[in-house]
């Protein structure tokens, strides 16, 4: 297990960080209770090694008039892993498509995307989704209301594996 290879004040880092991603370090040390130059090191060491991929901000879309929401369930007609990499490339190039995510089963891809309307949305599917190369099927689902978006991972039951471990 990766999370074995850190600490609890690492893990406990990296938990006060999925949280709040914007405290200042002097904050971030008091709470996992060390001083803040071995913190900040440690944060360099998280970053560096991959554990901190970034720092964002959690924007509304509606709020900023992205008022459509679909998950887009993506056959293709050859998974050969040259066709799954182009697939991939192409969604990474979309604007509209926010992830990417290849399954295993019925499906290969399932996107989630944001458009303004639905008539953007509409015009994406039928112009670019449905006639991309290798796209032998497309199901949508339009979003009605979200009722959970957790960023992350649950640290708490991380912690419960390792004590049970240990």
């Amino acid at each position: 297990m990766a999370a074995s290879r850190l600490d609890p004040i690492d893990r406990k880092i990296l938990a006060e960080l999925q949280a709040d991603g914007r405290m200042t370090n002097v904050e971030l040390a008091k709470r996992v209770g060390i001083s803040a130059p071995p913190c900040l090191r440690r944060v360099r060491t998280l970053e560096e090694q991959g554990y901190i991929r970034g720092y964002h901000a959690n924007v509304d879309p509606r709020e900023l008039g992205f008022e459509v929401q679909v998950f887009a369930m993506v056959g293709l007609q050859s998974q050969a892993e040259a066709d799954l990499s182009a697939f991939e490339a192409r969604c990474r190039a979309w604007p509209l498509v926010r992830e990417c995510h290849m399954l295993n089963g019925e499906v290969d891809f399932i996107l989630k995307c944001v458009a303004p309307d639905l008539s953007t949305f509409q015009r994406f599917l039928t112009e670019e989704l449905t006639a991309a190369d290798n796209v032998a099927s497309v199901k949508t689902s339009l979003v009605i209301r979200g009722a959970k978006d957790e960023p992350g991972v649950p640290f708490e039951i991380l912690e419960a594996r390792l004590s049970q471990s240990a």
